[in-house]
């Protein structure tokens, strides 16, 4: 099993997939820091915070402070989380950097109303996210990518041979990643019950991930000869 300091080397290399609750961490530093800039008019720090998105959107999670503060404190503590698809989260971060940027640049211009107004947007949206895991920046991103083609809801049928599996009498696909620990205990729990299975590592195949809309590991289907999803397994 990968040490704590293993995996969280690993997942800000891997920036594909992401501990489901460290968008939810960074998002409550930004409510925190948002709030206290619009109760008290201490607009640099609204800079600071558009800084530091822009600069782990652009270099990666390494750089983002409140996500290496929750890798290397905050995980070790709670063990590995579900990861997740990190488009969504990524493009509320891009979201929330030009909201808090636009933000300074008004305050300097002279406009501190319309300054405060980008600050409070920010500080609600990101107090929702953090209280209630309703980020309407990845909401909007899902939104886009529907349009682009990435595929999302219901699977009603796999593609059996594009996953690398010619069973005849059905099988279980499991979506899984190498630094998911619950997909790591559905498949032993799966393969203890004998039942055949068919891993598909998202890090390796993100085309199939895009393909049927896989933004959460573990997913597993049951599904017959022929690929067609009978259910939803786990």
């Amino acid at each position: 099993m990968a040490t704590a300091a293993t995996l969280t080397s690993t997942l800000n290399q891997d920036l594909s997939v992401v501990d489901v609750r460290a968008p939810r961490f960074n998002q409550t530093v930004v409510a925190l820091g948002a709030t206290f800039a619009v109760a008290t008019g201490a607009w640099p720090v609204l800079t600071v915070l558009g800084v530091q998105l822009a600069v782990s959107v652009l270099f990666g999670r390494k750089y983002c402070l409140p996500c290496v503060f929750y890798f290397q404190v905050v995980q070790p503590r709670l063990g590995p989380g579900p990861v997740e698809d990190s488009r969504a989260p990524r493009f509320a971060n891009v979201l929330g950097a030009l909201f808090l940027l636009s933000a300074t640049a008004a305050y300097l211009l002279g406009f501190p109303t319309v300054g405060l107004g980008l600050g409070a947007m920010v500080a609600v949206l990101a107090t929702l996210a953090a209280t209630t895991g309703l980020c309407v920046g990845c909401e909007v991103y899902r939104v886009l990518a529907k349009l682009r083609g990435v595929r999302g809801g219901a699977i009603e049928k796999l593609d059996l041979d594009a996953l690398g599996s010619h069973q005849q009498n059905g099988a279980v696909v499991l979506f899984t990643h190498p630094l998911c620990s619950d997909c790591q205990t559905l498949g032993q729990q799966l393969e203890a019950q004998g039942t055949t299975l068919v891993k598909v590592d998202v890090s390796k195949r993100r085309d199939l991930a895009k393909k049927y809309g896989v933004a959460v590991v573990p997913l597993a289907f049951a599904v017959d000869g022929e690929g067609r999803v009978l259910g939803r397994v786990g």
